[in-house]
C-alpha cells in the first residue's frame, strides 16, 4: 500500500527506488511511525514553548486545547515535556485531523511556517529512511559503534532528522545509523590559521592539509583543489568522525542539521586549544571524576566553510574491563535490566553527572552536557564510574568564579566568557536535564524522582537550589525553527517539585 504523500517523502522514495530498491518497502512502512514520532515532538513544542501566536492553553481530561490568536483551536493529547519515545497519530485543528506535522504547520499559517513545514517534511522522510538501517551489532565490536545505534536523533526536537541538501544516497553514505566508512578529502591551504601542533601527515611543505567532509567537498567547496584523505567512521554528530589511533576530527558542514548550520568559525579555531587548556585545568579539581577530551589542534582558512578541529577520542579513557558509552545511548543500554536495577543505574549516573556538572559550574565552567557531548565510563557491571566530556566549542567560562577559586584570568575574549548566574545555569541545566537526564527518565514523574534522589547528599549551593526549586530552562526548539534568529527559551515545570 502506497503511503507517500508529501514532496520530500515522494522524492526520497524516487531516489531510493533508483539506488537501493530493496529498501523502498521498508522506507514506506516506516513513514507512518516517523510522522507520528515527529508530530509528538512538534506537539511538545506547541504546548510548552512561548509561541507568540498561541493566546491560551487549556488542559482537561481529554487532553490540551490551544487557543490561537486568530480564534482557531488546536487540540491534542496531554503532553509531558519530559516524555520520550511518544507518538501521536493526529492533531485536530478546528476539528480537522492532521497526521503529518508538515501539513499541520502549513495549515497553521504562522510566521516562518512555510520554511519550517519544508524542514519538517524533509526531517520526517529522513527519519523513515534512518529507520531502514539494519539492527546494530550486539555487543559493539568497536567503541565508535556505540554512536551508530540509534536512528531517531534528538528525542525532543521536531526536526530531529533534518538534513537539508542530503540526498538519499548521501544519507546512506554519510549518516552514522547506516554505519558507512566515509573517505574524507584534504584541502591544501596556504597561510592557514593553525592553533596547536598540526600533524605532520596533514602538511605538505608550507601547505596545511585541512580535512574536509565529502558532502562539503561536493556542495560547498566546488572548484577548490582537494586531495584524497583518510577513511573514517561517522559519529553521533555526523560531521565528527573517528580516524582511529585515538583521534577524532570535527569538520565543517555548511548545512543546517536540526537547528544550526554546522560550520566552524574563525573564533572557534582561534580559541579551541586555549579553551581546552583552561577547562582541563579546572576539571583537575574534580578528583578524576571527569575527563575532558583534549583539543589537540585546529586549523582554518578564511571562511567557516573550511576548518577542522582535531581532538582526543573519548574512548581512550576506558580502563581494563570498562567501556565508554555516549549518554544518548544509555537508555537503550539500560533497557534490558529489571526495572529496579535500571532505576538504580540511572540514579547512580544522575548522582555522578549532577555532582560533576554542579561542582564544575561552581568552579567557573558551564558544560553543554547533553547526550551527545557527555559520555559515561561504565565498569564491568555497567555502573557509571566516571564521565568524559567532548566538544568545548560552546561551553561558558566565568572569570569571576574562576578567580574566586584561585584560577588565573582565562586568556580568552568573546562569547565563551560570561559571569551571569542565569546564563551559566541555563547552559548547564538545559543540556544536562533536557539532553541527558530527561531522556533517561522518560517522564516527568520519573525525572522528579531521579532529581530528588540523586541530589540528596550534594552540596547545597545556590546553583543546586536553583536547579531544584525554579522552573527549568529548555531550548525552545519549535520557536527556533520558526524564527532562526531568536534565542528564546521555554521554562518548564520543575519535576523535582512534583508531589
Amino acid at each position: 500500500m502506497r503511503v507517500c504523500g508529501t514532496v520530500a517523502e515522494r522524492e526520497l522514495e524516487r531516489q531510493l527506488s533508483a539506488i537501493r530498491p530493496e529498501l523502498t518497502d521498508t522506507y514506506l512502512t516506516s513513514l507512518p511511525g516517523a510522522r507520528a514520532a515527529a508530530l509528538a515532538r512538534l506537539w511538545r513544542g506547541l504546548v510548552h514553548e512561548p509561541l507568540p501566536w498561541v493566546a491560551g492553553r487549556t488542559s482537561g481530561r481529554d487532553g490540551v486545547t490551544l487557543r490561537l490568536a486568530d480564534g482557531r483551536q488546536l487540540h491534542g493529547p496531554a503532553s509531558d515535556p519530559w516524555a520520550t519515545g511518544t507518538a501521536i497519530a493526529s492533531l485536530e485543528l478546528d476539528g480537522r485531523p492532521y497526521e503529518h506535522p508538515a501539513r499541520l504547520v502549513t495549515a497553521l499559517a504562522v510566521p516562518g511556517g512555510q520554511r519550517f513545514s519544508a524542514e519538517l517534511d524533509h526531517s520526517t522522510a529522513s527519519l523513515a529512511l534512518s529507520r531502514t538501517a539494519p539492527a546494530p551489532p550486539e555487543p559493539p565490536a568497536a567503541p565508535w559503534e556505540w554512536e551508530q545505534r540509534s536512528p531517531d536523533g534528538h528525542p525532543y526536537h521536531p526536526t530531529c532528522r533534518s538534513r537539508p541538501g542530503f540526498s538519499a544516497a548521501e544519507q546512506l553514505a554519510y549518516a552514522p545509523e547506516h554505519r558507512p566508512v566515509v573517505t574524507l578529502r584534504l584541502a591544501p591551504v596556504s597561510g592557514a590559521t593553525v592553533r596547536g601542533p598540526w600533524p605532520a601527515e596533514l602538511r605538505d611543505g608550507h601547505l596545511t592539509l585541512i580535512p574536509v567532509h565529502p558532502w562539503q567537498a561536493e556542495h560547498t567547496l566546488d572548484g577548490r583543489t582537494l586531495l584524497p584523505g583518510p577513511a573514517a567512521h561517522p559519529l553521533l554528530s555526523l560531521r565528527t568522525l573517528d580516524l582511529g589511533q585515538n583521534l577524532h576530527v570535527k569538520t565543517a558542514l555548511s548545512t543546517q542539521l536540526t537547528s544550526a548550520v554546522r560550520d566552524i568559525s574563525a573564533y572557534s579555531v582561534e580559541n579551541a586549544v586555549i579553551t581546552s587548556e583552561v577547562a582541563e585545568a579546572v576539571a583537575g579539581r574534580l578528583g578524576g571524576r571527569l575527563h575532558l577530551t583534549r583539543t589537540l589542534s585546529a586549523a582554518g582558512a578564511d571562511t567557516p566553510d573550511l576548518a577542522a578541529v582535531l581532538r582526543e577520542s573519548p574512548y581512550g579513557y576506558a580502563g581494563t574491563g570498562e567501556q565508554v558509552v555516549p549518554v544518548a545511548e544509555l537508555p537503550a543500554h539500560f533497557a534490558p535490566l529489571p526495572h529496579s536495577e535500571r532505576r538504580n543505574r540511572i540514579i547512580e549516573f544522575a548522582h555522578l553527572a549532577l555532582g560533576v556538572c554542579l561542582d564544575l559550574l561552581d568552579l567557573g565552567v558551564a558544560l553543554e552536557a547533553h547526550g551527545q557531548n557527555l559520555l559515561a565510563v561504565l565498569d564491568r557491571e555497567g555502573r557509571a564510574r566516571r564521565l568524559v566530556y567532548r566538544d568545548l566549542a560552546d561551553i561558558r567560562i566565568s572569570p569571576a568564579r574562576l578567580a574566586r577559586h584561585g584560577f588565573p584570568p582565562p586568556p580568552l575574549t568573546g562569547r565563551l566568557l560570561n559571569d551571569e548566574p542565569a546564563v551559566l545555569r541555563r547552559k548547564v541545566f538545559s543540556c544536562l536535564v533536557t539532553g541527558a537526564l530527561g531522556p533517561l527518565a522518560g517522564s516527568a514523574q520519573a525525572l522528579g524522582t531521579i532529581l530528588q534522589t540523586a541530589t540528596r547528599d550534594l552540596p547545597r549551593t545556590p546553583d543546586l537550589r536553583a536547579l531544584m526549586t525554579e522552573r527549568l530552562p529548555a531550548k525552545a526548539l519549535t520557536l527556533k525553527q520558526l524564527d532562526p534568529k531568536s534565542e528564546q527559551w521555554a521554562l518548564l515545570p520543575n519535576p523535582a517539585l512534583l508531589g
